[in-house]
């Protein structure tokens, strides 16, 4: 199985954005060296007070300096907000810095009310898959100069290398992101992490309408998926477990509609009464947790059954951890249990 890593760059205790950027580029350069596949950086507004991953862009230009071989890329930047063009502009130019490695994972998601009129996005969209559809189409046929000749854009160019352009994701938590990846026939990235229950259905829709023929540049020839999962790993199932109350106090919290610093493992403890019980070794059918823990022999062996049941080559490794040394321990063992080659 491969492995890959996508980082929010959480706001450390204390800290600030400039602490949470070095934690990613040290998170960037740990999974390159441990022989993960591929490292993403996330997109959130208006919680800059803990999460400081705003611009994917900006941020993934640093990480390309300060990488040599590990793709990198966006999981996702949120079209809803941008010109496609931009967006593959930004990508073009990321292209120029690491040729040959970067991903272009396109996504969609509304913040806050304030935080979308902040960047101007029009949140009554009249029917969002199809705009969607359109704005992941626009970027690739940039990226790729792929407009026909009699299109309004065909004289539009991008900065990129000689190469493979960057090579297109579509990312999304639900059967309506899966069908529109199907439908063009690009690799698909399903966030479990939001949305577990979806998983399964939403590869079923996936697989259901994909074409191979959708003629969308950067497509595959044959169904390509990953699944984001939250996972957190340790020496014992016990000790995994209580490192994942803090994933388990957060999902609480912003079920109750509270945001706020993510929270240490002794006041997630605290918060939910306890420490969590250890995840199960084998999964029901059917269970599919939002976060899942254990030994590098745990995870190992639910990271298998988790990409067996949607049949996919690869799982992303998102964490929820206020301590970031404890985060890249965590990437170790799992890295240890799959059994990475490290470069």
């Amino acid at each position: 199985m491969d492995l890959s890593v996508v980082d929010l760059s959480p706001v450390p205790h204390d800290g600030t954005a400039a602490d949470a950027y070095e934690n990613t580029v040290a998170a960037a350069k740990q999974a390159e060296s441990l022989g993960y596949s591929r490292f993403w950086v996330a997109e959130h507004h208006g919680m800059a007070d803990r999460i400081a991953g705003t611009t994917p862009e900006v941020l993934l230009g640093n990480l390309a300096a300060e990488t040599d071989a590990i793709r990198i890329g966006s999981g996702a930047v949120l079209l809803n907000h941008y010109a496609p063009f931009k967006v593959a502009e930004a990508f073009g130019t990321l292209d120029g810095l690491a040729p040959g490695r970067v991903d272009a994972g396109l996504g969609r998601a509304n913040g806050s009310p304030a935080s979308d009129r902040a960047l101007g996005t029009d949140r009554r969209v009249e029917n969002p898959d199809a705009d969607h559809t359109e704005r992941v189409k626009s970027v690739v046929n940039h990226l790729h100069d792929a407009f026909p000749e009699d299109h309004a854009y065909a004289d539009l160019t991008v900065p990129r290398a000689d190469g493979e352009p960057p090579r297109p994701w579509v990312l999304g938590s639900s059967t309506g992101s899966a069908t529109i990846a199907g439908e063009l026939g690009m690799r698909f990235c399903f966030a479990a992490f939001i949305r577990p229950s979806f998983a399964e259905h939403a590869f079923e829709a996936y697989r259901e309408v994909f074409d191979p023929d959708a003629g969308v540049p950067g497509g595959v020839d044959e169904p390509t998926g990953m699944v984001a999962q939250n996972v957190v790993c340790a020496e014992t199932d016990a000790e995994a477990a209580r490192l994942r109350a803090v994933a388990e106090a957060t999902f609480a919290r912003m079920a109750r509609g509270e945001i706020g610093s993510t929270p240490t493992v002794e006041e997630a403890i605290d918060e939910l009464g306890g420490v969590p019980d250890p995840t199960p070794r084998t999964l029901d059918d059917g269970e599919w947790p939002r976060a899942i823990s254990g030994s590098p022999e745990t995870v190992a062996g639910l990271l298998d059954q988790l990409a067996d049941r949607v049949s996919v080559d690869e799982m992303m490794i998102q964490h929820t951890l206020a301590d970031p040394e404890t985060a890249r321990r965590s990437h170790e063992l799992i890295a240890e249990g799959v059994g990475l080659t490290p470069r």
